[in-house]
């Protein structure tokens, strides 16, 4: 089993940047791939970044390609999501999550068995 719990989210105006963490429980974090979604109200979970276990591969949607970095701490258990230029758009809660593979193999929200209770943004214009 891994637990997963979201911070660093909140109100931000428009051009502002913020980093999300995601600290893992448990001894296998180091061996998985994690990834963030996020969902806005009336919207499908969508795939925003991933890296796989070791930190060398990420991939990120095209909405928030060249705004936004994922990294890891593999000793801290944590993932992070640090996200600049933020737009109104980019509201939604956020979430990480695993399927416990090494690397990221989908973007398919459906895939991923084990999230986090998500953290809300929200950007002002």
């Amino acid at each position: 089993q891994v637990q997963l719990v979201e911070s660093g989210g909140g109100l931000v105006q428009a051009g502002g940047s913020l980093r999300l963490s995601c600290v893992a429980s448990g001894r296998t974090f180091s061996t998985i791939a994690m990834a963030w979604f996020r969902q806005a109200p009336g919207n499908e979970r969508e795939f925003v970044a991933g890296i796989d276990w070791i930190g060398g591969r990420t991939s990120y949607a095209d909405s928030v390609k060249g705004r936004s970095t994922i990294s890891r701490d593999n000793a801290k258990n944590t993932v992070y999501l640090h996200m600049n230029n933020l737009k109104p758009e980019d509201t939604a809660v956020y979430y990480c999550a695993t399927d416990r593979r090494p690397a990221i193999a989908t973007m398919s929200a459906a895939v991923f068995g084990f999230w986090g209770q998500g953290t809300q943004v929200t950007v002002s214009s």
